[in-house]
């Protein structure tokens, strides 16, 4: 078992291009290999896992102790931690959760991936400031990325070679390598339209200039396995809503709840399917926004909504979807499941995003647990007993979030690990 970080100076540098475009390639030679995403991402894992098929959890130096990212960055074969934001990127006020923070924690190498489209020089000082910055983070590699010519190569590997760090490769700008987004970020892999032949694409590109050996003879061990508490199942037979409209639930959630005996059925509200006869329903998050017309013309999924026995807990797309009503980006507002007082809107858009830690008032969840809050739906109207008293990052103290309803109960917030 070993590992290494691919990180970046910043977003937008291509650190996920040049992840996907690694884990195809190293697949397609028969390494064994897979992928982890750092911090709160719900779309990245998705494509890691077509990338090479093995699964991709998300390890958060913000929201889990050492014991739970150990226990999720073990496995067989290589580990590649695709970092977010900046290499010392992290919440405030001391930028905890940083990709820093994984690399000091795990003593895992890191391949810094430069967008080097605009620069020739000016490269040298630019990876000697993130070498130096911190002694306790190593970066071993650079791969350049977004390099215009055999010129313009020499040129930055000119400049680097004084610092004596090795140029592992130097991907070419390429229009093929552009990615379709939203405003959560990339499509979820299952909605591109091409997403084997980009992935081929892209690890033909990287291996264009890769130096593989040398990559591969970066990998650091990973550290000892421990024992990571688990969260707590909500119920034994635990109904979730999963598809396009609902795929933002964390897979260490769920294979937690199982672990400790949880038996998990999916359903698709977006195929009008019925939710199954179970204790507890789980509307994850996701693009509800982008399907409300069809949920709301879903009356079998609705009505069964509605009318089940079970506890029902809602997150982000799941809060909306259980309120009266949901306005879409033209303007047009759709009928929901109306087991929430509760109207949204994305006419009027505008972000909330942060890590919150979460104290419940009532609802699934019996202790304090770290989430997190993404999205830009506007409330309209929000009645009724609060779910969650937040603080933000910062120990600030937020207004009450969520809402609570006899046996339902939903918020903005993603649920991550309980507190430790």
């Amino acid at each position: 078992m070993s590992g290494l970080i691919i990180a970046a100076p910043s977003s937008g540098a291509g650190k996920t291009t040049v992840t996907l475009a690694l884990l195809r390639l190293l697949a397609q030679r028969g390494v064994a290999v897979r992928g982890a995403k750092s911090g709160p991402d719900y779309i990245d894992p998705r494509f890691h896992e077509a990338a090479c098929g093995a699964p991709c959890p998300n390890i958060d130096a913000w929201a889990m102790g050492p014991a739970r990212l150990r226990s999720l960055a073990a496995g067989e074969g290589l580990l590649i931690i695709e970092g977010a934001m900046g290499l010392f990127d992290g919440a405030p006020p001391e930028g905890r959760g940083a990709v820093a923070d994984l690399s000091r924690l795990m003593d895992l190498p890191v391949v810094l991936v430069v967008d080097a489209g605009r620069m020739a020089g000016s490269v040298a000082p630019l990876v000697a400031g993130f070498a130096g910055f911190d002694r306790a983070v190593r970066i071993a590699g650079v791969i350049l990325n977004n390099v215009g010519s055999d010129r313009h190569e020499a040129m930055l590997r000119r400049a680097l070679s004084p610092l004596g760090l090795p140029v592992l490769a130097a991907l070419r700008r390429d229009a093929g390598l552009a990615q379709p987004s939203r405003h959560l970020g990339l499509r979820q892999a299952g909605e591109h339209p091409a997403l084997e032949a980009f992935l081929d694409h892209a690890a033909a590109a990287l291996a264009a200039s890769l130096d593989v050996e040398a990559l591969l003879g970066l990998a650091a061990p990973l550290p000892a396995l421990c024992a990571a508490p688990r969260m707590r199942p909500p119920a034994q037979r635990i109904a979730v809503a999963r598809d396009v409209a609902f795929a933002f639930a964390y897979p260490h959630m769920l294979d937690d709840w199982r672990a400790q005996g949880a038996e998990i059925t999916t359903f698709s509200p977006l195929a009008d399917e019925v939710v199954p006869d179970t204790d507890f329903v789980y509307l994850p998050g996701g693009y509800p926004e982008l399907h409300a017309g069809n949920l709301a013309r879903n009356t079998r999924f609705l009505s069964s909504l509605r009318d089940t026995n079970a506890e029902i807990y809602g997150e982000c797309g799941g809060y909306m979807v259980l309120g009266t009503g949901l306005t879409d980006a033209e303007g047009h507002r759709h009928e929901m499941a109306g087991l929430l007082s509760l109207e949204t809107s994305f006419a009027e858009r505008k972000l909330h995003l942060g890590y919150r830690k979460l104290t419940p008032l009532a609802g699934p969840f019996t202790a304090p647990m770290m989430g997190h809050e993404f999205h830009y739906a506007t409330t309209l109207e929000a009645k009724g007993d609060p779910l969650w008293q937040v603080r933000d990052a910062e120990g600030t103290e937020l207004p009450d979030m969520g809402l609570r309803a006899g046996r339902v109960s939903a918020s903005f917030a993603h649920v991550i690990d309980a507190a430790g």
